[in-house]
């Protein structure tokens, strides 16, 4: 059983054979192509892994014939292949319909391997998912200097590598080093491998220019299929030691990282451990198994939507005011020479291509400023991720005064000051002394009313909250909160300006904290509650493994134990004892202004209430179920999906979970919280 074409409107990813002359014989270029461009990567969906088969099927017959000497796989510009065609998983309706499209890809993956004539991938540009494994089914490999992202992302998502990666990349390049691919990559934020970096690990076996790639590929490959050019590889399989060392340190994180509540990634480490002594059939097999189970789960459909959260929802936020209301921004100002201010300064430099000024109150720390702008230019020049004409370019587009008049012609500018409001009000005050009424004025802050901010201001309507997430350069989210008289020009102006900088952008209520932070705030307040009650925090830890990409505590020294509990109070004083300010938290604030690390110990509890780890995370789960409902409910976001789509991007909730909302219903914590809200009058609570 497959999927049809009535279930699913596939975009087929063809397969165009064309011969090529080479010195050594004929050779056959196979180009995958989609038809779109880059926008639409090439993707494998039922009609293409079909015409894949097909062609290589005839291809094994010419081999067998001796009409061609070798075959090499390619694909459009800029785009290799990125894997499966996921779009397709909510019509699977049944396990066997799943092993059907593990198998479809095995068999036609498997053809290419058995092909009697070399077999070359040339990697052109990203490759992804199923799009590495039909590159690692080819005898050869080479890789473009600028490839910008090779990754088997799946564990990400909830899956496997199921068409050949769990048992082809270990025994090329060793079970350490596939598991980087496999494991720990998709668990750090998915995090990609450029060309060179997979050169590196041994995917590919040259790596050459991309101006000349495909020439200097098709001569490469004549050189091995003439004897001029030959690969020597080592055997990975023979340390059983290191092998299992690797599946264990493996293992080890993901727990760490998942609490063992995300399958696929589990399931992934144990086809790698066994890859060392398995058969290319049985490993096929065993992944195709593998494949029927996890294509089913709660994990993928999870990781699926929050995929399309990233992909659809995100280039489309909801409350954004029409486009053509815009105004252009063609220059910038940053109020701050801090740290902040100075990603700040830079992504505006780097994304957008116009002039920045940056502005503190004296010279000493306007030249920081600058020297941080111009050091981190120099690593991106020393990294090659810029050409030595972008570096002077940018280096110039970015210049500091202790003086706002700079700002006269600038269309919008933006302030990382002291998070009070008092400062706040002021310096908005004194760059409206400057600036055009038409420019834009936007507050980084991560807690403050947008409204109160711009109370003193001749033009509240021009103020708007741009709230970004630390690192600048990294995190994909703008929280994005108009102010009570923020009026539309001034919005889409803001909303334009993420879209330019390449951040994911979402309208927020002007209310304390916003999205992210209130959550988090909430989270960890919630968190701390129960160490402070005597549960241990180890205990608590494993309890909401998983959860967030890091413990608690983690975070809290992350953003400064002193921000923290500035959020804190901020959510305390606009909500209430639901936010919980901890007094082992108020201790390390006090010790850290006099001893820089000090982690003062905490008191001994009389009568401490020690939980469980499964209580302890059902607590947690309902103060975030009980938060996010209040949200909705007062209109913070326009929808579930937003607070999905924030926890993402804002602060790396993970996919397999769908960000929050889907693992609270999962959980049954946002059934738990609804019944205490229905209880009568009087009664104590509901049982968890």
């Amino acid at each position: 059983m497959t999927i049809t074409a009535t279930d699913h409107a596939e975009v087929v990813t063809h397969v165009l054979a064309q011969d090529v002359a080479l010195p050594v014989g004929t050779f056959v270029l196979v180009t995958l192509d989609n038809g779109f461009d880059h926008t639409k990567p090439n993707t494998f969906g039922p009609a293409g892994i079909a015409e894949l088969q097909a062609v290589v099927d005839t291809l094994a017959e010419r081999a067998s014939r001796g009409e061609i000497v070798g075959v090499g796989i390619t694909g459009k510009p800029f785009i290799f292949a990125v894997g499966a065609d996921l779009s397709g998983v909510p019509f699977v309706r049944d396990r066997e319909q799943a092993l059907e499209i593990a198998r479809a890809g095995h068999r036609a993956f498997a053809s290419i391997m058995d092909l009697p004539v070399p077999t070359f991938a040339f990697i052109n540009g990203a490759a992804m998912g199923g799009g590495v494994e039909v590159a690692l089914a080819c005898d050869y490999r080479t890789l473009s200097a600028g490839l910008p992202a090779l990754a088997l992302p799946e564990t990400f998502l909830g899956l496997v590598p199921g068409w050949g990666g769990c048992y082809l990349l270990p025994r090329l390049i060793g079970a350490e080093n596939a598991l980087k691919v496999i494991v720990e990559n998709p668990l750090a934020m998915n995090t990609m491998l450029n060309g060179p970096k997979a050169a590196a690990l041994g995917i590919g076996d040259v790596l050459l220019p991309p101006g000349t790639f495909l020439a200097d590929s098709l001569r490469w490959a004549s050189g091995v299929i003439s004897g001029d050019i030959t690969i020597e590889r080592v055997d990975p399989t023979g340390d059983e030691a290191a092998w299992n060392a690797a599946c264990d340190a493996a293992a080890g994180l993901a727990t760490l990282k998942t609490g063992g509540r995300s399958p696929g990634v589990l399931r992934a480490i144990e086809l790698v451990r066994a890859a060392r002594t398995a058969d290319r059939q049985s490993a096929f097999a065993a992944e195709d198994e593998t494949l029927g189970d996890l294509i089913m789960s709660d994990e993928l459909r999870a990781g699926l939507y929050a995929f399309d959260l990233v992909q659809k929802r995100a280039k489309r936020p909801a409350g954004a005011p029409d486009r053509a209301l815009a105004r252009p921004v063609t220059k910038v100002g940053v109020v701050g020479a801090g740290l902040m201010a100075g990603q700040l300064a830079l992504l505006f430099a780097r994304r957008m291509g116009v002039p920045v000024v940056l502005t503190d109150l004296d010279q000493e720390r306007v030249d920081k400023g600058l020297a941080y702008v111009r050091g981190e230019i120099a690593t991106l020049l020393t990294k090659k991720r810029i050409t030595q004409d972008t570096a002077n370019f940018l280096t110039g587009l970015v210049t500091g005064s202790t003086s706002k008049d700079g700002f006269a012609d600038a269309d919008f500018v933006i302030e990382a000051v002291f998070e009070e409001m008092s400062v706040k009000q002021r310096v908005f005050a004194e760059v409206e002394a400057v600036v055009s009424p038409q420019c834009v004025l936007a507050t980084n802050t991560s807690s403050l009313s947008i409204t109160e901010m711009a109370s003193q201001l001749s033009h509240p309507e021009r103020v708007v909250g741009f709230h970004f997430f630390n690192p600048v350069a990294v995190m994909p989210l703008l929280e994005i909160i108009p102010g009570e008289h923020t009026d539309d020009a001034a919005l889409a102006t803001a909303f334009a300006t993420g879209r330019a900088l390449g951040k994911t952008t979402i309208r927020v209520k002007d209310t304390a904290s916003f999205i992210v932070n209130r959550l988090l705030g909430r989270f960890m307040g919630e968190f701390s509650k129960i160490v402070d009650e005597g549960t241990p925090e180890h205990v608590a830890n494993a309890a909401i493994a998983g959860l967030a990409p890091m413990p608690p505590s983690v975070l809290m020294e992350l953003v400064g134990p002193a921000i923290a509990l500035h959020n804190g109070e901020t959510l305390h004083r606009a909500f209430g004892d639901r936010f919980y300010i901890s007094p082992h938290l108020l201790a390390l604030v006090e010790a850290r202004k006099t001893t820089p690390g000090a982690v003062p110990p905490r008191p001994e509890l009389a009568q401490p209430v020690v939980l469980d780890a499964a209580a302890a995370r059902a607590r947690i789960l309902d103060a975030l179920a009980d938060e996010i409902g209040r949200m909705l409910a007062d209109g913070v976001v326009a929808a579930p999906m937003d607070i999905d789509l924030a926890m993402i991007t804002g602060a790396g909730f993970t996919f397999f979970n769908g960000g929050v909302c889907p693992l609270l219903d999962r959980e049954g914590a946002s059934e738990r919280v609804l019944a205490r809200r229905l209880l009568p009058a009087g009664a104590a609570s509901v049982p968890a």
